[in-house]
């Protein structure tokens, strides 16, 4: 996220690099800083003859060259922007010829989602000497909360470690998701609010009782009547809580458990450390650590394991997921 801010303040500053390669797992910064690019470097009047978007799949490296080489007209640069460049994967290579000897007066911004280039090849060097290779790395579950905190204080909003958990339990590690939830929250809400989980609740349909978060801590709790409660509500609602997130879940945090009794230091900072987690739920490990001793928790890490496979089918084709879950919980618990 800094060297996001630190491309972004050096393009309004006007320190701009004839070539932007930006590429990686995660497709929101790509498309975050391209877009930026797109918006700001020209005028609006400048874009007309001076700004032009190719995509990979109709286009050779041969006519993205061609593109770039020409001059700009009544204007300091030319945009040739490239989305979807993955799809030139096999050739792209080629285009190192082109990056020892850039266009001065021309930006080339190359979109190369899901994918990167070998960092020992022409293509990568030559480019990190005149331009910017930007990587674009897939977030660890663990870090998107944080992600969603320093996104919202950017933009003079806060929000609840529960309710951020409850974005990253739904919607996953796909910021573009997040980011589109959020917008919609920042639309109706005031500057300087807290985003709640009943906010959460009440705009974005995620339930703030019933979800995987709550189903985790009433485990944890050896809370049965609010387990089976929530486990309840997922079998009437299969397709918006599919059992296989839960299941992938609950192995997260019963792995994390067996972490924790490895751990000599219990302190709340070392636990939240070495789980990389928010220290805001540290007490909930400690309590779940109380009811799990380690031998049960291996155990139960071993049945996670076992309904996994029976979550995707394998073993158990006929049985609902509902009846699936509850057998599992009963286990469990």
């Amino acid at each position: 996220m800094d060297e996001v801010k630190q491309l972004v303040t050096d393009i309004k500053n006007r320190k701009i690099k004839p070539i932007y390669f930006l590429m990686g797992e995660e497709p929101y910064y790509i498309d975050k800083i391209s877009d930026f690019i797109e918006d700001t470097v020209l005028s609006e009047e400048e874009r007309g003859f001076n700004q032009v978007v190719l995509y990979g799949r109709d286009i050779s490296i041969e006519e993205i060259v061609s593109n770039a080489k020409r001059y700009p007209m009544m204007a300091e640069y030319q945009v040739v922007i490239i989305k979807e460049a993955q799809d030139l994967a096999r050739t792209i290579e080629k285009l190192a010829s082109y990056a020892e000897n850039p266009q001065p007066t021309t930006i080339l911004v190359v979109n190369y989602k899901y994918k990167k280039i070998d960092k020992r090849k022409a293509l990568y060097k030559t480019i990190k000497k005149v331009g910017v290779v930007y990587e674009s790395k897939k977030l660890y579950e663990n870090q998107v909360a944080d992600w969603i905190r320093r996104v919202l204080s950017s933009k003079d909003y806060t929000i609840t470690p529960k309710a951020a958990q409850m974005l990253v339990e739904f919607l996953g590690t796909d910021l573009s998701k997040i980011n589109n939830e959020l917008e919609k929250l920042q639309i109706i809400l005031p500057k300087g609010s807290q985003i709640t989980p009943e906010l959460i609740e009440e705009n974005i349909g995620i339930s703030k009782d019933f979800n995987n978060f709550e189903l985790r801590k009433a485990i944890g709790e050896c809370n049965a009547v609010k387990a089976y409660q929530i486990v309840n509500y997922f079998s009437e609602n299969p397709k918006d809580n599919p059992m296989v997130v839960t299941v992938s879940l609950l192995f997260n945090f019963f792995s994390q458990l067996l972490h924790f009794h490895g751990l000599t230091d219990k302190s709340p900072r070392t636990v939240a450390s070495a789980l990389k987690i928010n220290p805001y739920f540290v007490n909930e490990y400690i309590t779940a650590a109380r009811n799990y001793p380690m031998k049960k928790v291996s155990a139960v890490v071993a049945t996670l394991r076992e309904f996994d496979v029976k979550s995707k089918g394998v073993g158990a084709n006929a049985v609902p997921q509902g009846d699936l879950l509850k057998e599992l919980l009963a286990k469990i618990l």
